[in-house]
């Protein structure tokens, strides 16, 4: 079992699931919710624990697939990998992910948002309500296209690698939460989802330097390969800063759908304000370790960066969900 949790990855599986419950949070709180007395029912809370449990296991089979195609690669970087000193066959791993990708999209046909609560009213509700399986059937091509030279592998360049990650795990993984609660038709869902996609799109390269060596021996030309370490780091610093610098302007932007010209965040304005400059300066402060001495990001295997990277990921999951809680 030890050997399965550490094929998975579990500390990697949190930001998903916190990804959904977040993004269904805020569709709650928004203007957008289509049940006028928002109400916590069972229902809601059943559709929110299915669709995060299958967020987070839908990472777990991505996790496998891609030890899967990386496994000459962690000989050279990652050699305690259980793939790599055998404690698990490779059939035996492809075995576990075709079981967690069935796990992780065939549920989510239920998801679907207010006022279809009962079993057979989901089944057979609108096309465009089962919003959430078609993003999770995205999310698990996009495990393949990311990692498989058979689908494209664009983790083999730096830039297909970086934007297939912030789409999936940062745009789509908020969209998909938000489609639990309420239609994903409205510029709002997307406009959160495309903060945490910027994000991702630069800051996710910070795992990339400990890897180079095994990286480039393989063909994988990621960001620190293709300019150097020095200008790769300088290029990211700035993905760690204005995503969230851009959530204070969508508070006060006026949605281009409203007729009431109303905001496009229908949070709670001041603590999107607090939350987007907090989390600004924490960035800058991540940004700043980045700078400070970038060789040490090639010969350290988790740098604080890396470690910053996801705790802000985390809290601005946690502080969005607060803003349209309030």
């Amino acid at each position: 079992m030890k050997s399965y949790l550490r094929l998975v990855r579990p500390f990697t599986l949190l930001p998903p699931l916190l990804g959904i419950v977040s993004g269904a949070i805020c569709a709650f709180g928004s203007a957008h919710n289509p049940d006028p007395g928002r109400r916590v029912t069972w229902a809601v809370v059943l559709t929110v624990a299915i669709g995060s449990l299958c967020a987070s296991l839908m990472n777990a089979a991505s996790n496998i697939v891609n030890q899967i195609a990386d496994l000459e690669i962690d000989r050279r970087n990652k050699p305690d990998r259980p793939l790599v000193t055998g404690e698990i066959s490779i059939g035996r791993a492809w075995r576990v992910a075709a079981i967690l990708y069935v796990l992780c999209i065939v549920p989510t046909w239920l998801v679907v948002p207010y006022p279809y609560q009962s079993f057979a009213q989901r089944v057979a509700a609108p096309l465009h309500l089962h919003a959430a399986f078609f993003i999770y059937c995205l999310g698990a091509l996009a495990t393949f296209v990311y990692s498989l030279p058979s689908f494209g592998r664009t983790k083999r360049h730096w830039f297909g690698a970086n934007f297939t990650i912030a789409v999936t795990r940062g745009g789509l993984l908020k969209v998909a939460g938000w489609s639990f609660v309420a239609t994903v038709l409205c510029a709002e869902a997307w406009a959160i989802g495309g903060v945490f996609a910027l994000f991702l799109l630069g800051a996710t390269s910070t795992k990339d330097f400990s890897d180079m060596e095994g990286d480039r021996a393989h063909g994988c030309i990621t960001l620190p390969l293709r300019f150097g370490v020095r200008r790769a780091a300088w290029i990211i610093a700035p993905f760690f800063v204005i995503p969230w610098l851009l959530i204070p302007l969508l508070a006060r932007m006026p949605d281009p759908a409203s007729a009431s010209g109303g905001a496009l965040l229908t949070g709670n304005r001041t603590l999107l304000t607090v939350l987007g400059l907090g989390l600004a300066a924490w960035g800058s402060y991540a940004a700043r370790l980045l700078l400070r001495n970038p060789d040490e990001l090639a010969s350290t295997e988790n740098h604080p960066a890396w470690t910053h990277m996801y705790l802000l990921l985390m809290a601005a999951q946690a502080g969005f969900a607060l803003a349209y809680l309030l």
